[in-house]
């Protein structure tokens, strides 16, 4: 038998089998939207800045 993993849906906190559905982590599309609404008025940021020797990376020279 399959053990269910349940992890808290990160804008309610309710718990279930979240990564299971198509909103996983998030357990609504509610919540999804709720979360993407506060990165968009930049209540989460990422405050970290990049690893030591990441911050030379060139995009542009991928090919």
């Amino acid at each position: 038998m399959k053990k269910i993993r349940k992890v808290k849906c990160p804008s309610c906190g309710k718990k279930g089998d979240w990564f299971a559905t198509p909103y996983g982590p998030f357990c609504s599309k509610r919540c999804k939207l709720i979360d993407l609404g506060k990165w968009l008025d930049e209540e989460h940021v990422i405050s970290e800045p990049l690893e030591s020797g990441r911050e030379d990376i060139d995009m542009d020279e991928t090919e």
